[in-house]
């Protein structure tokens, strides 16, 4: 798992609280913590004025108050909490799986539970609706899929070409499935 854990276990700037233009860019590495700052600001005095950069080990991050409170001020609680999280050594291997990885595990799922899981984070929400999980989605799930629609893929997109042309015969089949009586004497037409 090691391997999951990149050189930057963590990256995030953006703009102090107002009304200060200051710019931060937080960065915690594999052993230290990182904190740049540019000033911004108008006046002649902070024009040549350089950045600055604070650096500190897990440990005295853990025990430098100022500096916690310096993070939360500019980023907040959330990111803070999630800091010492890292620097304590509890890391998040999920968020660390590469795409490839993760739309493989999906492909596992079914349809419905696919649907779910892009409920639960920003992440799983922008892979269950990317046209590399509908192709795949596609090309493994669908029985009636041959390679001469790759082209037609790649054209309308692989998630209209799924619905268009396999997502009621699917659900049809599905239903059949479920309850085989009530479809006896009824001829699907599909």
């Amino acid at each position: 798992m090691a391997s999951l854990l990149g050189e930057k276990l963590f990256e995030i700037s953006g703009q102090g609280p107002a009304p200060s233009k200051d710019f931060y860019h937080f960065v915690i590495a594999r052993n230290e913590v990182m904190l740049n700052m540019w000033t911004i600001s108008l006046r002649r005095e902070n024009k040549y004025r350089p950045p600055k950069q604070l650096k500190s080990t897990f440990s005295d991050f853990l025990l430098d108050k100022q500096l916690q409170y310096d993070i939360s001020n500019i980023f907040g609680e959330k990111i803070l909490d999630y800091s010492l999280s890292l620097c304590q050594g509890k890391y998040d291997y999920l968020d660390r799986i590469p795409d490839e990885i993760l739309l493989r595990i999906i492909s596992f799922l079914q349809l419905k539970e696919r649907f779910v899981l892009a409920q639960v984070s920003k992440r799983f929400r922008m892979l269950c609706n990317s046209e590399k999980f509908w192709e795949l989605l596609v090309k493994n799930d669908c029985p009636d899929y041959h390679s001469d629609m790759e082209d037609l893929g790649k054209a309308m997109g692989w998630k209209m070409t799924y619905f268009t042309f396999f997502h009621n015969k699917l659900n049809a089949e599905s239903q059949t499935e479920k309850n085989p009586q009530k479809f006896k004497n009824k001829r699907l037409i599909i």
